[in-house]
């Protein structure tokens, strides 16, 4: 069946944001409405979103390209992930309100819709409970991750993992 012509150019990064899950069983109507809340944003490739221990206040949702995700280790960059189209980062500022606790690189030209909490407060004061269900969806994002990682540590203490560096990158 064809679309209708009347298809809004949003309708693509709606998608893209029902497909992630941060953003899973959010209705289209509130994801619309964020859309014309948050900007979106140009990163060239080797240049940074945000560096470790800057102020945070918004995550990202990178629409095209790929970002490395990097740790300071006694004066080095360290890769913790890469991460593609359709991922997010910087969720974990939206929860604890607390300075990055890593710094994302571009790894290539990037091109990311950023959520600032005050853009979610909006979305509070229009729709609690999708509001709500954004919430549990990155509290749920955070403890997967915190799962993956701890499960790559324990295997590493255990002399499971093949390498020690790919303990770190992943996803």
């Amino acid at each position: 069946m064809a679309k209708s012509e009347n298809v809004t150019m949003e309708e693509p990064r709606i998608e893209l944001l029902q497909r992630m899950p941060v953003f899973g069983g959010i209705r289209a109507d509130i994801l619309q409405f964020l859309l014309t809340l948050c900007p979106v944003v140009f990163v060239s490739a080797n240049d940074f979103f945000f560096r470790e221990h800057d102020e945070a206040d918004s995550m990202f949702v990178l629409e095209a390209g790929k970002v490395d995700v990097l740790k300071s280790w006694r004066g080095q960059q360290h890769l913790l992930r890469t991460l593609k189209e359709g991922d997010c980062f910087g969720e974990i500022a939206l929860m604890d309100l607390c300075p990055r606790s890593a710094s994302v690189r571009a790894a290539e030209d990037c091109t990311a819709l950023r959520v600032s909490a005050a853009n979610l407060y909006q979305v509070y004061a229009r729709d609690l409970k999708q509001f709500a269900l954004i919430q549990m969806n990155m509290g749920r994002e955070v403890c997967r991750r915190l799962r993956d990682s701890d499960e790559r540590l324990f295997r590493a203490k255990m002399g499971t993992e093949p390498d020690i560096k790919d303990v770190f990158v992943g996803g």
